[in-house]
């Protein structure tokens, strides 16, 4: 494995663990609620700026080659944009220290699993169109997914009984959450973006089956996993404005609709690679 290759994809990972240590500062702590975290911020620039720059290195390097790996690589870099964009307006440093460790564990995971060649698919017109938008749809629904599911463990520790104690690491760790409201309203930020990239995908994917294959709707896995995955997350924007959907209800749905998006790419491209060994 060259050694150039390592490098690029271990230094969006050094900067991305580098900054979760520094969330965890006395400092960032102190800046949580403005939503600013110092050094902190800067080493996530710096982890930001590194993880693009392995991902164009990963896809377009050695001509187009996209995998399971390259994809959940990618959805982890849209998904720590977009939390430090929500950073500036709320003090989301506990959220931060979630993500951070897994984005750095997906930077690395295209160095064991490099994908398959899809040069022959990416010289077609809209193919190009397609993927940025569902990559971005990945992203943002991603990061949705992981709020809900810190929102699921925290409304269950306020709600368990007498709670964690205050002195504790979890006790620490929920106080320097903003209110459920606060969360609640963020996960619904996140998944109203997600769910209009997810639109585009859709719509961007019925014009690009038609000029692969000379008809809009291909039901593969892929296609009626996705489909289904837009239709849980319509009815739940949906249900969110007519009927106040909120709480648990909310996180179900949204864990539901995250894990059908999963199963529509990242799995089959598992399967194949992985399980089934065909690239």
């Amino acid at each position: 494995m060259p050694i150039l290759l390592v490098i690029v994809h271990l230094l969006p990972a050094a900067f991305y663990l580098a900054a979760w240590f520094a969330s965890g500062s006395p400092a960032a702590r102190a800046g949580a609620g403005r939503g600013g975290a110092g050094g902190a911020d800067v080493l996530l620039a710096l982890g930001l700026a590194a993880h693009a720059a392995s991902l164009y290195h990963e896809v377009l390097g050695g001509g187009w080659r996209l995998g399971f790996a390259a994809i959940l690589s990618a959805t982890l870099w849209i998904g720590v944009i977009v939390l430090w964009v929500e950073g500036l307006r709320v003090g989301v440093q506990a959220l931060r220290r979630l993500v951070l460790p897994v984005a750095a564990a997906a930077s690395v995971l295209p160095l064991f699993f490099p994908g398959a060649d899809i040069s022959a698919q990416a010289a077609r017109p809209l193919f190009v169109p397609h993927l940025i938008v569902g990559t971005l749809a990945y992203g943002v629904l991603a990061l949705a997914a992981l709020h809900a599911l810190l929102m699921t463990a925290t409304e269950r520790a306020l709600h368990g009984g007498a709670g964690p104690a205050l002195d504790s690491p979890l006790g620490r760790f929920l106080e320097e959450l903003p209110p459920l409201l606060v969360l609640e309203r963020i996960l619904f930020r996140f998944i109203a973006v997600g769910f209009a990239f997810l639109t585009l995908t859709a719509a961007s994917g019925v014009l690009f089956s038609e000029e692969v294959f000379g008809r809009p709707f291909v039901a593969d896995h892929k296609t009626v996993f996705s489909v289904i995955a837009w239709v849980v997350f319509g009815v739940l924007l949906i249900g969110r404005r007519l009927r106040g959907w909120r709480g648990r209800t909310a996180l179900r749905l949204t864990l539901t609709g995250f894990a059908l998006l999963l199963l529509a790419y990242v799995g089959s491209r598992f399967v194949l690679e992985v399980v089934l060994g065909r690239h």
